[in-house]
């Protein structure tokens, strides 16, 4: 075989957008570190892939520097409005979404619209990691999203997937309401015709550009108490919607130590509740106990385990886990040694419970990790929820739909409270091993984020595969009484899974159940894998 002749990078960035990774890699060529990467990297997403994410979202984060030995997690998940009560859409619910996401109203009121979008907390997170830990100027971080922005970019295939996702079957609006929701995202993202843009077709968004312009100038507080928030403001209160100025200038990110899980000599380090670090590391604490490798990799007996292990995760996940701030997680009962015996021994003599339906955050989210030279190590998972179609005049961005994660039914653990977080499925993940970090990754897909990170932190932990192997291997999922398969686990294997008594629906696509990216350190040697369903992209910089 011929030598690898390309030089070793230094430093790496992942994400399901090769334009936002080319921003984010232009960043560290120019001498940013990590965060200043990253950041570029968000804010350039939320142009080329705008009903997955934008500075009208939420997210999460988690790094490790180097320079202090510490990691730590920071939260800028969304918060209900403070006008909001626990009983104020308990009449117009109607049910649970089909596939979990979110629930129906008879007015919609929470998926599409003013009402529907929670506090933005993604910029007061940005602006907090900046301040904190960035190299480059906050101003310097702008211009990659501000150049797509104003000269334009393509409409690429998964992109287009989402633009024309038809959501009937799930009982939730079909992705074309909320991009023609405004004249502005009509005019932006569709065709004369009314169709959503197709691949190829260009979007410019100037608006857009002015906006993150006026952002890289003035600093977040333009967003939270100056002048675009008054843009916000008139266009909810012109239309009813729920979020106001004590909402905007009174949002805080908060910061946790990680949830730090022990599996096969590694430490994962998992971001706490309310993000969705405890359903990955109740998994690994029950897989633990079962010796997967002499399974054999995606074996029926394999799939069964893990399945079985997901379901006990997301289960206590929908009995125990919401905003801790008003309902304390049980951790140290869920994460204790006897809990994980007592789990393994009912996946042994097959008595787990199914959960008959996870609910979760949207498909709608994205995801950045990146490596510097110094080692600083960051991973980002940001969303719009579901995306509220609301653009405010003369902006460009969308506003999250968040408000479609709260169930309308009060006195439930993700029931609406003013104030009040979400549980989020979001997690971006950090491996240790004797105290250096060996790996991070991310994904988008909601209740699927927590068993697409499993079975790549299996693939790479227990198998021993690279970092693109192990992202874009087969998967599976149990987030319900069924074993959902990708189309690329054999038929074989399908028939051993019926004949154990599972049942079992094969998925049409090739990499479902989330969109995992990460990057692997082993030995200081830089390696990255992209989920190939986003289109995604690693980039080194040498």
């Amino acid at each position: 075989m011929p030598k690898n002749r390309l030089p070793k990078p230094s430093a790496m960035i992942v994400a399901p957008q090769p334009e936002a990774a080319e921003a984010g890699a232009s960043i560290l060529a120019a001498g940013g570190n990590a965060i200043d990467a990253l950041l570029a990297c968000a804010l350039t997403q939320g142009v080329v892939d705008p009903m997955m994410s934008g500075i009208g979202g939420l997210g999460i984060l988690q790094l490790h520097d180097p320079a202090t030995g510490r990691t730590t997690v920071l939260d800028g998940l969304s918060t209900c409005p403070g006008a909001c009560t626990p009983t104020m859409w308990e009449t117009a619910f109607q049910r649970e979404c089909a596939d979990g996401y979110g629930f129906i109203l008879a007015d919609r009121a929470n998926e599409v619209g003013h009402r529907a979008v929670t506090t933005p907390g993604i910029l007061r997170l940005f602006a907090e990691a900046h301040a904190r830990f960035g190299r480059l100027p906050w101003a310097d971080l702008f211009a990659p999203a501000i150049g797509f922005a104003e000269e334009g970019w393509i409409i690429r295939p998964h992109v287009h997937t989402m633009f024309t996702a038809n959501e009937a079957a799930y009982g939730r609006l079909d992705y074309v309401r909320k991009l023609a929701f405004t004249a502005e995202g009509a005019a932006l993202y569709c065709r004369p015709d009314g169709t959503p843009k197709r691949p190829g077709d260009p979007v410019r968004n100037p608006a857009l550009a002015r906006t993150l312009a006026g952002i890289a100038a003035d600093g977040v507080e333009s967003f939270y108490t100056g002048a675009l928030s008054r843009l916000i403001l008139d266009d909810m209160a012109a239309n009813g919607g729920l979020l106001s100025a004590a909402d905007l200038a009174g949002f805080r990110v908060t910061e946790a130590a990680p949830l730090v899980v022990r599996y096969r000599g590694y430490d994962i380090s998992l971001p706490p509740p309310p993000a969705g670090g405890i359903v990955v590391a109740e998994m690994l604490h029950i897989l633990e106990r079962f010796d997967l490798v002499a399974m054999g990799h995606n074996s029926a007996p394999f799939i069964r385990t893990l399945s079985a292990a997901m379901r006990i995760a997301l289960k206590d996940r929908e009995d125990h886990i919401g905003d801790p701030a008003t309902q304390p997680p049980p951790l140290d009962r869920l994460l204790s040694d006897a809990y994980a015996d007592d789990c393994a021994a009912r996946i042994r003599d097959g008595l787990v419970e199914a959960p008959a339906r996870v609910t979760a955050t949207a498909k709608d989210t994205t995801t950045i990790s990146c490596v510097d030279g110094s080692g600083l190590v960051a991973s980002l998972t940001h969303t719009l929820g579901v995306p509220s179609g609301v653009i405010p005049p003369g902006t460009g961005f969308m506003l999250n739909g968040a408000m479609n994660w709260y169930d309308p039914r009060p006195g439930r653990a993700g029931s609406i409270a003013p104030g009040k977080k979400r549980f989020s499925s979001m997690t971006p993940t950090i491996v240790f091993q004797d105290g250096k970090p060996v790996m991070t990754l991310g994904a988008p897909g909601g209740a699927w984020i927590g068993i697409a990170i499993l079975q790549v932190l299996v693939n790479v932990l227990d198998f021993g595969m690279g970092m693109q192997e192990a992202v874009q291997a087969p998967r599976f999922a149990a987030t319900g009484p069924a074993i959902d398969i990708g189309n690329r686990i054999p038929r074989a294997v399908e028939r051993d899974l019926v004949a154990a008594g599972e049942t079992v629906r094969r998925n049409a696509h090739s990499y479902p159940f989330a969109a995992p990216h990460g990057i692997s350190l082993w030995d200081s040697v830089l390696a990255g894998g992209a989920d190939p369903q986003r289109d995604g992209l690693a980039i080194g910089v040498p």
